[in-house]
C-alpha cells in the first residue's frame, strides 16, 4: 500500500474507524474536525487538523496532493464548489461517502420484493448532498460511494429494535459493517475508477421482519409494534463493486456480525445464514 499521506475529512463514526484501519495498514494519515481536540482523541496530535467547510479561513490547513476521503454530507453546495475550486488539481484520489438514500423509489411502487437498484438508477437531484456529490464527481473526478446503512460496535441494529426505531415490516434494508466500509474505502484508493459511482453494502438485502424474527429467537428481543410500513425499501446491487475490487468482506453475514458485537444469551449461537 502506498505510503502517501491519507487525509480523512470528517470525524464521525465512519471517519474514526477509517482512521484506525488506515493506521493498522501502516498508512500515514491525518484527520479533520471542526473541534479536533474534542473529537479526535484517537488521532496523534500532530495529525489533527481544524477544518470547517463553511469557514474558508480553515481550508489552507489541509495538506495538498493527498488522497482524500470525504466522510460528511457534501453541502452546502456553494461551499463545496468554492472549496473544490481552491483545491483544483490537488486531488490525486478523492472518495466521497454518499448514501443509498439518494435513489428514488417510484411513487406508488409497492412491489415486494422491490427491484434491484444499481448505479444507473434514478437519484433525487433535489437533495443538497446529491448535488454536492455529483459536482465533485463530474467536475473533480471523485469516486462516489453510495453507502447502505452502517452498523458495528457502538451502532448495533439490535439496539434499534429495542428502542423501537425499527419494527416488524416487509421493508427491505441494506447494511454494511463499518469495518468493511473502511476496508472498501482503502481498497478504492488503488482499484476504484475516478468519476465512477459504486454502491456499497454487504450484498444481502433483508427485511426488517427477518431481522426482528432472528433478534427475538436468538437475543430474546421483543420488537415494538409499529404502524404498517407500505414502503418496499430497496434492494441494492453491489455487482459493480464486486467486479471493481479484490477486497473480501470481513462481515458478509449480518447475523454472525451481530453475534460478534453482542453474543446471544442463548446457548444456541449458530445463527449463520438466517
Amino acid at each position: 500500500m502506498s505510503r502517501t499521506r491519507l487525509l480523512i475529512v470528517g470525524s464521525g463514526y465512519t471517519g474514526s474507524h477509517l482512521y484506525r484501519s488506515a493506521k493498522a495498514c501502516g498508512l500515514p494519515v491525518s484527520a479533520t474536525s471542526r473541534h479536533p481536540d474534542e473529537n479526535l482523541p484517537y488521532v496523534d496530535s500532530d495529525d489533527r487538523i481544524f477544518f470547517d467547510l463553511e469557514n474558508p479561513s480553515t481550508w489552507s490547513a489541509l495538506p495538498r496532493d493527498c488522497p482524500m476521503i470525504w466522510c460528511f454530507p457534501t453541502r452546502p453546495l456553494a461551499f463545496v464548489q468554492e472549496f473544490a475550486e481552491t483545491r483544483r488539481g490537488s486531488f490525486p484520489r478523492l472518495i466521497v461517502l454518499g448514501s443509498t438514500a439518494a435513489y428514488n423509489i417510484p411513487v406508488g411502487n409497492f412491489d415486494r420484493p422491490p427491484p434491484w437498484f444499481d448505479e444507473s438508477a434514478a437519484v433525487d437531484h433535489s437533495l443538497p448532498r446529491v448535488q454536492g456529490e455529483e459536482y465533485l464527481r463530474s467536475r473533480h473526478g471523485a469516486m462516489v460511494l453510495r453507502v447502505a446503512g452502517i452498523y458495528g460496535s457502538g451502532r448495533n441494529p439490535l439496539d434499534w429494535i429495542r428502542q423501537g426505531r425499527v419494527g416488524i415490516s416487509d421493508r427491505y434494508v441494506n447494511l454494511i459493517h463499518v469495518a468493511d466500509l473502511a476496508g472498501i474505502c482503502l481498497a478504492m484508493l488503488h482499484e476504484g475508477t475516478s468519476g465512477e459511482i459504486y454502491n456499497v453494502s454487504d450484498g444481502t438485502p433483508r427485511t426488517w421482519a427477518d431481522i426482528c424474527r432472528t433478534a427475538a429467537e436468538h437475543w430474546r428481543i421483543i420488537p415494538h409494534h409499529k404502524p404498517a410500513d407500505r414502503s418496499p425499501g430497496k434492494m441494492i446491487s453491489t455487482r459493480k463493486l464486486q467486479r471493481a475490487l479484490t477486497y473480501r468482506m470481513m462481515h458478509p453475514d449480518l447475523f454472525e456480525a451481530l453475534a460478534a458485537i453482542e453474543p446471544p444469551p442463548s446457548s444456541n449461537n449458530d445463527i449463520a445464514g438466517q
